[in-house]
């Protein structure tokens, strides 16, 4: 029902703030990056598995990269630039997921 769905998505909501929490803003980028590997590479775990430990990896040094170079002299921290990338991905996930199911 629509009222399952909603406490389902507010609890997916709180379960992520809490591993973030716990983890770090830099630690989103594990619960993010696999989603958009398996986009990019397929659902083949033989593949998806280094494509999710890449994607990641370079993820965040683009974003640290981005954070320094921005606006210099101020480095802005790589969490945010993760955040402000990663944070409406995982808005559009949670989305798309309520539609399918």
């Amino acid at each position: 029902s629509k009222s399952l769905r909603y406490i389902l998505l507010g609890v997916s909501v709180i379960l992520i703030g809490v591993c973030v929490a716990a983890v770090g803003s830099i630690g989103f980028i594990g619960l993010i990056a696999p989603h958009i590997a398996r986009r990019l590479v397929g659902s083949k775990f033989k593949v998806l598995l280094p494509a999710s430990a890449l994607f990641g990896s370079i993820f965040l040094l683009v974003a640290d990269s981005l954070g320094r170079g921005l606006f210099p002299p101020i480095e802005i921290p790589a969490g945010i630039i993760t955040a402000v990338i990663g944070v409406p991905y995982f808005l559009y996930l949670l989305r798309r997921e309520r539609k399918i199911t």
